[in-house]
């Protein structure tokens, strides 16, 4: 194996991680739908640690090997319109994702002092696990993310 194909094992292996961690989220995120118990919403975000962890090395990892593969091949160049719109986009579901965390990480924080105060329900906690802003960043942070494997996948104009 040559360089390059280590480099784009670990695009893919990123990119994974990436996924991965979208998909804990949804899960997690559907466990939860309109829970209004503290509890269950403190023991799941423990969860989201792990999450966090996979989607913060799977978007350093899918842009530094991304570009690097950008560079290296000489079948691809960096300033390619599709190279350009995954940087792009990557760029926005970066955005999104942070609008995404300080959501849930708010509800987090909301969850934790019910918990501490010995509060067993909460309608404000369940509206926060419904349809909310949070819910809605991360709906289209996976769209996005999608997109973007759409445009990896089959490199229009390429």
């Amino acid at each position: 194996m040559e360089l390059n194909d280590w480099i784009l094992a670990l695009h893919l292996i990123s990119a994974v991680a990436m996924i991965a961690a979208v998909t804990m989220f949804s899960v997690m995120i559907a466990a939860l739908w309109r829970t209004d118990d503290p509890a269950a919403v403190t023991s799941f975000m423990r969860l989201g640690l792990v999450g966090n962890v996979f989607i913060t090395v799977g978007s350093i990892g899918t842009i530094v090997f991304g570009v690097w593969l950008a560079i290296s091949l000489d079948a691809y160049q960096l300033w390619d319109g599709w190279v350009i719109a995954a940087l792009i986009l990557w760029v926005i579901v970066g955005a999104v994702g942070k609008q995404t965390g300080d959501g849930y990480r708010a509800t987090s924080e909301m969850a934790a002092q019910l918990v501490a105060s010995g509060s067993p329900r909460s309608p404000e906690l369940a509206a926060a696990m419904g349809a909310s802003r949070a819910f809605w960043m991360h709906c289209l942070s996976t769209v996005l993310i999608f997109v973007i494997l759409v445009d990896m996948i089959w490199k229009p104009g390429a």
